[in-house]
This record gives C-alpha cells, sequence and structure tokens, in this order.
C-alpha cells in the first residue's frame, strides 16, 4: 500500500501506534486476525521522501525518484508518504493485516494505490538461498548483497543517526508484455537476459550463483554475454555502482507484470542503473512501469525504542 498523510497529521505517533499493532499482528495477539495464525507475517514501514525533507532536507531519501522513459504513470501512482509491504506466505494474511493497519491510522491516511502480489516457484540458486522466476520464466534476483559484509557496504545506511540500520526502497510496477516476448525462440529470450532459462546460469559459463564474465567473449571476438544483454547493463560494475537487493513479485491484475522493490543505501544506485539499463537494454522495450515511488525504509524497532522513533522523538 502507498498512502498520503494530512498536512496536520503528526507523523511520529502514527507510526509508533503502527508499530505496537505490527507487534501484536506478528504475535497472533491482535483480535482484528480474526484468529488467524500470523505465520510468517511480516510488514515493512517506509517514509517518502516529502515526509524526510520535513524531517532534515539533507537526510538520505529526501530525493524524489525522478522520470524516466518507458513510464505511464499517472499523478495518484507517482510519489507518495508512506509505504506499507504485508508479506505472509497465507495468501489470506496479508489482507487482514493491511486492513486492521488502515483502520488503525483512520482517516490520517489517504490511499493512492495498493497492489496483491506473489512471489513465483522458487529455484536453487547455491546451498543456502534460492531465487524465484519471474513471469518471463527466468529466474530473478540472483545478483545482490546476500553477503553480511556486502549488505553493511551497499544495502544498509550508516548514519547520520537517525537513519542508521535503514535502507532506501525503490518500488517501481510494470506492465509486461508476455505474448511478444514468448514468441521469441529461447535462445533469442536467453540473450535478452543474458542467462539461461532453465538453470540462471550467465552465458559466460558457470553455475546460477556464478557471477557473469563480462569480458567473455567467442573465439571469433564476440560477447558470450550481448552488449544489450540485461545481466550487463544492469550489471554493478558495468554502472559503477554498488548492489541492490532486488525483490520482484508477479502481479496479474490490473495486467499482467511485476511488482519490482529494489533495496539500497543510496538512491544514485537504483538511478544510474536505470539511466544504463535505457541505453541499449534489450528487456526494457518489453516493459511499461506504471506506478514509481521511493521510500526511506525505517530502522527495525522494539518496545523500549518505537517505530520511527529516531526521525521522530518523543
Amino acid at each position: 500500500m502507498v498512502l498520503d498523510v494530512g498536512d496536520d497529521v503528526p507523523v511520529g505517533p502514527l507510526l509508533a501506534e503502527w508499530g505496537e499493532a505490527i507487534r501484536a499482528l506478528t504475535a497472533g495477539t491482535d483480535t482484528r486476525l480474526l484468529g488467524l495464525s500470523p505465520g510468517d507475517l511480516t510488514v515493512t514501514v517506509g517514509i517518502g521522501p516529502r515526509l524526510v525533507r520535513l524531517t532534515d532536507p539533507a537526510l538520505p531519501g529526501a530525493d524524489d525518484l525522478p522520470e524516466f522513459p518507458r513510464e505511464r504513470i499517472t499523478p495518484q501512482a507517482r510519489g507518495g508518504d508512506l509505504l506499507v509491504q504485508v508479506c505472509a506466505s497465507d495468501a489470506v494474511v496479508p489482507a487482514i493485516a493491511a486492513t486492521a493497519l488502515l483502520a488503525q491510522a483512520g482517516d490520517r491516511v489517504q490511499e493512492r494505490w495498493r497492489q496483491s502480489a506473489h512471489r513465483g516457484s522458487t529455484v536453487p540458486v547455491d546451498q543456502d538461498r534460492t531465487a524465484p522466476r519471474n513471469p518471463f520464466g527466468f529466474i530473478d534476483g540472483i545478483v545482490g548483497p546476500h553477503a553480511p559484509a556486502q549488505q553493511q557496504r551497499d544495502l544498509w545506511l550508516a548514519g547520520p543517526p537517525q537513519v542508521a540500520r535503514a535502507t532506501i526502497a525503490v518500488l517501481r510496477r510494470m506492465e509486461l508484455d508476455l505474448p511478444r516476448f514468448a514468441a521469441l525462440p529461447v535462445a533469442a529470450q536467453e540473450a535478452i537476459f543474458g542467462r539461461r532459462r532453465a538453470t540462471g546460469e550467465p552465458l559466460s559459463g558457470g553455475t546460477t550463483a556464478t557471477d557473469p564474465n563480462l569480458n567473455a567473449k567467442t573465439p571469433d571476438g564476440r560477447y558470450l554475454i550481448p552488449a544489450d544483454a540485461h545481466a550487463r547493463r544492469a550489471h554493478s560494475t558495468a554502472v559503477g555502482v554498488g548492489l541492490m537487493l532486488r525483490r520482484s513479485y508477479s502481479i496479474d491484475d490490473p495486467a499482467p507484470g511485476l511488482l519490482f522493490i529494489s533495496f539500497q543505501n543510496t538512491l544514485r544506485t537504483f538511478t544510474n542503473t536505470l539511466v544504463h539499463m535505457n541505453n541499449n537494454d534489450a528487456l526494457l522495450p518489453f516493459t511499461t512501469t506504471t506506478a514509481s515511488a521511493t521510500f526511506l525504509i525505517l530502522p527495525g524497532y522494539d518496545q523500549t525504542h518505537p517505530l520511527g522513533t529516531t526521525l521522530y522523538p518523543r
């Protein structure tokens, strides 16, 4: 859910209330779960650039996401003050939990848009990690800051103190031209992604978890991973930025597509990557972005330190 907050609404108390409600929902003690087990319910909350700027315009997260090519976005579907991402393996639980949080906020928030989505079937990537298939049939989100040292470097904000241990999310909803992509031969689909469709292995060789070798060539001098392949155009070393933790979800309403969420500790990681992709990424012509926003994802909290307390001290 992407929401707006009224100009005269104190954001700190709202976040603190939500924090307590989230603790009760995930613990299964909130009667608004209607007797259901929360299972692996999680709730992620972020605040948009407008609210960050009201706190301190110099803070990470204060910048809006710019417009890009291949967008068809209404004003209602661009930006927003609050992000609430509700996830659970039981598909019934997120809707109930989201309803409870909206009821908790009452008329203090107005809904911009919401999107229900699901993860595709998972495929083993290495011993400790799996990844889902996206609507194109390819394994999604293989490269990312999966090791703790990489997450410390590229995912979590080190400071200032108000945002330490926070991160920055980019949210993009895309319609996909599945019929046109599906009509291509498998070899052409693999050239677009730069990976094998069945296994996720890079066209440069190795296993699913192997980092693509962007310098690998055939004996006659052609790149094994084509110059316009998504695996090349979006690769962090080709762009010159850090890694993104990517979480993509399949959607079928209002049209077949993808709900893309990336997490990184600087917005330029995403913006520079998309600029590089817009310059000749073979995958982008099959996509149209219909919603776009960025949010500062709040640090974790507990009973002693309420949700949002680092930005809105009590």
